[in-house]
């Protein structure tokens, strides 16, 4: 196959640059023809995609964290081409949730390359937030409050890969503040004090089964809040979160829907895929089947 490759040497704080050579070599010897886009990451990475032409490739390569998956995909989606190919993912960056629902994980490579074939890909959701700016499209997960905090803390931290989330959250813990929250789901409208408000298209962010009951396939997004707790409380209930139990704490509620808008007392940092774009309020809704993926 002939395939356009968007590989960000910076992802997962340096390291996908390291792991290169490793992957373009993978794909040569599997008897894929590659054609190379080194990206800088962020919305440059989104403007180089959407410019790209894609007639004559057979697929069209994200090479980075969750972060350079969304961008490359928002530039995928406004691109012009008549035809696109499907998305490939090579997961190297400090985030590797989206990959987790495809059935792989972070780094493995070869499998991924191994597995790669035109007939066996699917079409998946995709989110679409608006808070002032261009709406922008998220694969993952969309948050507010605690956990956007602790994605900034983690990305100072990039380079211990995903233990830089479970510091980001140790440090936050320490100094745990609710914010008064307005949030409506499909017409409906709750109103309470939360810690954070995550909207999921898929099941985990970063190595946290965050929405174990989410789906990337069934048009419609899972919101989970999480009200008011102390941080003994938090720092008590934080395991449950890799296993997905947390849900069944009685300071968690889930809503699912499809139409969604999160309106906070004080502007608070909207994180979706790990990356920080905007405040609130956030208007989110699910575009269904939006991008065709190798799987």
């Amino acid at each position: 196959m002939r395939l356009l490759v968007f590989f960000n040497d910076y992802a997962g704080n340096g390291r996908a640059k390291k792991l290169k050579k490793t992957a373009l070599d993978l794909l040569k010897s599997a008897g894929h023809e590659v054609t190379l886009v080194s990206t800088l990451g962020g919305e440059n990475t989104s403007k180089s995609v959407m410019d790209s032409e894609f007639d004559g490739f057979d697929g069209i390569f994200a090479a980075g964290g969750d972060g350079t998956i969304m961008e490359v995909a928002n530039g995928y989606l406004h691109n012009k081409s008549k035809i696109k190919p499907p998305l490939g993912i090579l997961p190297i960056g400090t985030g590797n949730a989206f990959v987790r629902d495809l059935g792989f994980k972070t780094g493995q490579i070869k499998e991924i390359i191994g597995s790669l074939d035109q007939g066996k890909t699917k079409w998946v959701d995709a989110g679409i937030a608006q808070n002032g700016g261009s709406p922008f499209y998220f694969f993952n997960i969309l948050g507010v409050g605690f956990t956007s905090d602790v994605t900034l803390t983690a990305s100072k931290f990039k380079f211990l890969g995903n233990f830089a989330y479970t510091i980001g959250i140790f440090y936050r813990a320490l100094n745990l503040k609710t914010e008064p929250t307005i949030i409506e789901v499909d017409g409906e409208k709750f109103e309470c004090d939360t810690l954070f408000v995550e909207v999921s298209n898929t099941r985990y962010t970063s190595n946290f089964l965050m929405a174990p009951d989410a789906s990337f396939e069934d048009g419609i997004l899972d919101v989970t809040v999480l009200k008011k707790m102390n941080t003994f409380r938090l720092m008590k209930s934080f395991p449950k979160i890799l296993t997905g139990e947390h849900i069944h704490l009685p300071e968690i509620k889930v809503i699912r829907g499809k139409d969604i808008k999160i309106t906070t007392k004080n502007s608070k940092v909207v994180s979706p895929d790990g990356e920080l774009k905007g405040y609130t309020p956030v208007q989110i809704k699910v575009q269904p089947k939006a991008i065709e993926v190798f799987c």
